[in-house]
């Protein structure tokens, strides 16, 4: 029995109620009748479906439109369904992409899952196999639209501005964070590095997978390697039971290293040692865990400087800045204070339950007059000071009753 025969078949046999589906499917393959065959009877189903005849079509529709599930035939004339794959998860595409192929083997189907697709389905198709894979992949989009929103209530605030420098970043991360390339992030305290580095595992491919963030300044000395390397049972006093450091938590998501330059040298020689090898041992062990991870690293002091006073390890530096974000403190970037009171006053008026107020024009001249030390982390505490204290609008008076000159 050939496959549109087949599916016609499995397509009667299933026959039930049809309803209404708000998903959209595209499925790509060269051969018509097993396309428009598929088409018909997802349509059926209750589902949006369009068809693509070759690869580099449906490269060219995934562009215009969102698609919930694609199917993808292996076997393609120019580029074929492993290049699809790869084209749209480098792209980050967040459609569940399915291979089909009537060549499949273990080995095939196992490449195309590393390579990011949602499932493998051989030929002849059953129709009661598509369906149960459509319905696991509404079921992880669900998962990936709870997941960015539970990641917005954990990572608070997004990087906010419009000025030349903070365009001259979001260009630099559009760019690197597709890549595996390590960055070093520095700035003064509060400038917001954090949210580079956040930026960067949210657009990277990686952003599925865990975004692991360690203080490198508020860990013991004495612990820092423990902490990021893991450590076996009964390697120390206290080591009731074995635990997974941040670099095994983070394996094949993103580490992200702050106040990178208070580690002790001991640590630094080796995470060095993973960056060149990919390889870990806990505290206690002499056994290799290979580790695939992304670091990012941030800091607030001059690590040049610090390596002259040996306090940093030059080779670890070259191996971290491969590039560098500089993050300007708020004094730079004045421009961006009435977009940022904007989005405090939002920020704090839904987490604290207090009603909105706006700002006079005043009220941000002044801010914009002032010297920020503390950069953001100060003016979103002034904000939140001035929705407290101050009237409705906010006025330069408020600023100036309610905001010292040195905070």
């Amino acid at each position: 029995m050939n496959f549109v025969r087949y599916l016609y078949y499995s397509h009667l046999w299933g026959s039930g109620p049809r309803k209404t589906i708000a998903m959209k499917i595209l499925i790509v393959d060269d051969e018509r009748a097993i396309r428009n065959s598929l088409k018909e009877i997802l349509s059926d189903e209750g589902y949006e479906v369009e068809v693509a005849e070759d690869g580099a079509k449906a490269i060219e529709m995934v562009d215009k439109e969102k698609y919930n599930v694609i199917f993808c035939d292996i076997k393609m004339p120019g580029m074929d369904g492993t290049e699809v794959l790869d084209k749209l998860v480098s792209d980050g595409v967040d459609s569940a992409i399915v291979m089909i192929s009537g060549h499949g083997d273990i080995e095939t189907a196992v490449e195309c899952i590393k390579k990011g697709a949602f499932d493998f389905i051989q030929k002849p198709l059953d129709l009661n196999r598509i369906l149960i894979t459509i319905k696991n992949a509404s079921e992880r989009t669900t998962i990936v639209a709870e997941n960015r929103t539970l990641k917005k209530k954990v990572y608070g605030q997004k990087m906010v501005g419009e000025s030349e420098p903070i365009r001259h970043i979001k260009d630099i991360i559009s760019k690197v964070a597709p890549t595996d390339a390590r960055v070093l992030i520095t700035g003064p305290n509060g400038s917001g590095k954090e949210l580079v580095a956040r930026s960067l595992h949210e657009q990277s491919t990686r952003s599925a997978m865990p975004y692991i963030e360690v203080n490198c300044a508020a860990i013991p000395s004495e612990l820092i390697e423990s902490e990021l390397f893991g450590h076996e049972k009964g390697a120390f006093t206290s080591a009731i039971k074995q635990h997974k450091g941040k670099f095994e938590q983070a394996d094949h998501g993103t580490l992200f290293l702050d106040e990178i330059g208070d580690m002790s040298l001991a640590a630094q020689a080796k995470v060095l040692r993973i960056l060149q090898e990919k390889k870990l041992s806990r505290v206690g062990s002499d056994k290799d865990i290979t580790v695939d991870v992304r670091v990012v690293a941030a800091t607030n002091k001059n690590l040049k400087a610090e390596i002259e006073k040996g306090n940093f390890r030059e080779d670890l530096y070259h191996r971290l800045s491969v590039i560098v974000i500089q993050v300007p403190s708020l004094d730079e970037r004045k421009d961006d204070i009435p977009l940022l009171v904007d989005h405090f006053v939002k920020q704090i008026s839904t987490e604290g339950g207090m009603p909105p107020k706006a700002f006079s024009a005043d009220a941000i001249a002044r801010l914009q007059e002032m010297s920020w030390t503390g950069n953001i982390r100060e003016l979103r505490n002034v904000v939140e000071r001035l929705m407290i204290l101050g009237g409705n609008p906010v006025s330069g008076k408020d600023v100036a009753d309610y905001v010292s000159p040195v905070q």
